[in-house]
């Protein structure tokens, strides 16, 4: 008996010893390609990158969890994922379907499913009206913000920032000091409530705020950007009853076919499916 209540104490005191807690390691990053199912994502730098496609809400995480860019995940927080954007970025998010609108940072990749676009932390989902549904979206990155991050953050391009226009680059000092530009602040040293260590750089909360704006009708299309010549983009078209149209890209014009459109999301999950099994790697789902 002696024996078996030693080794419950034992347990218990094991038990009751704190986890040690997740230390933030704040950067900028890009990352290498990743895959998820049949598609590869291809991590690049664009400051003003926008696009429509489906929200999901990102699932709960692990205590302590960190994200792509090194922060501390947590669910409150308006932050959300990305599959290709820099990180961290700024972005507004905008509900078609209820006309909601929500500032939010990307700090992580994802999602996991190449069907959907951004994933949303469970307040920003909640702020936005997304629910275990996916919802239909419109995203617009706030190009100065997300450029200030590349500036002042650890492992930023600093030959992009030395040839920005001079007018949009911001000086600040990373002792004690914050800079502050429509409710995104980068915080140093001891200026954030979470203490960080001497030296290291935080981000403030974006403040959780909603705008309302009026619902937009939209259907639903798969398109892929994997044809650099418009012939055989036309014939792929032709083949399946689809519409070609050029995306102009910083290296070049790509061609791009367009399946649909599909009134559910079921419908856009199953040819986007199609469309990958046949090796059209750049598919993707649009709002329109």
């Amino acid at each position: 008996m002696k024996k078996l209540a030693l080794v419950g104490c034992l347990a218990v005191l094991a038990c009751s010893r704190q986890q040690p807690v997740a230390q933030q390691d704040l950067h900028y990053t890009v990352g290498p390609a990743w895959q998820a199912g049949n598609k590869w994502f291809y991590p690049r730098e664009d400051f003003a990158w926008q696009g429509t496609g489906l929200a999901v809400r990102e699932p709960p995480q692990a205590e302590g969890h960190l994200t792509a860019d090194g922060e501390v995940w947590r669910a409150a927080s308006m932050t959300g994922s990305h599959q290709t954007l820099q990180l961290p970025a700024v972005v507004r998010v905008t509900n078609l379907d209820n006309g909601r609108q929500i500032v939010i940072r990307l700090n992580d990749r994802g999602p996991n499913d190449p069907g959907r676009m951004i994933g949303l932390s469970p307040r920003a989902a909640d702020l936005l009206g997304v629910g275990k549904e996916p919802a239909r979206v419109q995203v617009v990155e706030d190009e100065m913000a997300s450029r200030q991050f590349a500036e002042v953050l650890p492992g930023g391009p600093m030959l992009q920032i030395s040839a920005a226009p001079l007018e949009k680059v911001q000086q600040t000092a990373l002792g004690n000091a914050a800079v502050d530009r429509q409710g995104l602040t980068v915080l140093a040293d001891n200026t954030t409530q979470e203490t960080p260590a001497p030296g290291k750089v935080v981000l403030a909360d974006l403040p959780a705020t909603v705008m309302q704006g009026a619902p937009v009708s939209s259907m639903l299309w798969v398109e892929t950007m994997d044809f650099t010549s418009r012939l055989a983009a036309m014939r792929q078209a032709a083949a399946q009853g689809a519409s070609v149209r050029p995306v102009f890209l910083g290296h070049g014009t790509m061609w791009a076919v367009r399946y649909g459109p599909f009134t559910t999301i079921s419908e856009a999950d199953a040819a986007l499916k199609r469309a990958l099994a046949t090796g059209l790697t750049g598919s993707h789902i649009v709002v329109e």
